[in-house]
């Protein structure tokens, strides 16, 4: 199966997330669960897609504080046996994360710039003057120097963090097919110019959770990547 498809389960329940796995059967791989999800049953989810389905797991928590209390939290989400785990880009942030998932396969991926954020909204967080790609992939090297496995940003800024030193895996949600909705997202590619940039996953939620047909948009992406 190819993973490059992460398919986020951003639906309401654990119950709703496991139907649209067996909706989605085979032809989906590799899952994203995130904080909404946490609440209602989002790590019991997750050990059973792993455990039960064989899938790979994405558990998308951002998670930011100071170190100990990063080192502890990753330490103890590491025993659920998941894939990647995000955390805030901050330095660190990530060489805490990457101390607590010592000695597990846990890859640590750092949040650049989230793909919902403009310019205008990096103003209002009171976050340095300067363009947002150019911050983006600051972000990334500085990331990347901390010790992450991988960075989640744009797929927009995915050609120059590809080309940056040291670089690891690039994962890139803000991904919508031609002619779906933006929904929340305001920095967006498609499937296959997200892959031709440089990205190692995309993800992709609404598109496919939202579709009359699931597994055939699901399908419908891997072609278009394939």
């Amino acid at each position: 199966m190819d993973d490059r498809l992460i398919v986020a389960l951003d639906v309401p329940d654990a119950l709703a997330g496991l139907e649209l796995a067996r909706t989605l059967g085979d032809s989906v791989s590799f899952y994203k669960i995130g904080l909404g999800m946490l609440t209602g049953g989002g790590l019991a989810l997750a050990n059973e897609l792993k455990q039960d389905h064989g899938k790979r797991i994405f558990l998308d928590m951002k998670l930011f504080d100071i170190g100990a209390t990063i080192e502890a939290a990753v330490r103890g989400l590491a025993r659920y046996d998941i894939d990647f785990l995000t955390v805030h880009g901050d330095p660190h942030v990530v060489r805490a994360a990457k101390q607590g998932a010592a000695g597990s396969g846990l890859k640590i991926l750092a949040v650049t710039i989230l793909t919902s954020l403009d310019r205008a909204d990096l103003d209002a967080g009171l976050i340095r003057d300067g363009d947002l790609h150019a911050l983006t992939v600051e972000r990334a090297a500085r990331a990347f120097e901390a010790g992450a496995d991988g960075v989640i940003a744009s797929p927009r800024e995915a050609a120059a963090i590809r080309a940056l030193p040291g670089a690891g895996l690039i994962v890139t949600p803000g991904v919508r097919p031609a002619g779906a909705a933006l929904g929340d997202q305001k920095r967006v590619e498609t499937p296959a110019a997200a892959i031709a940039a440089g990205a190692d996953h995309i993800v992709v939620g609404r598109p496919i959770w939202q579709a009359a047909d699931p597994r055939a948009a699901a399908q419908a992406i891997l072609s278009e990547i394939g």
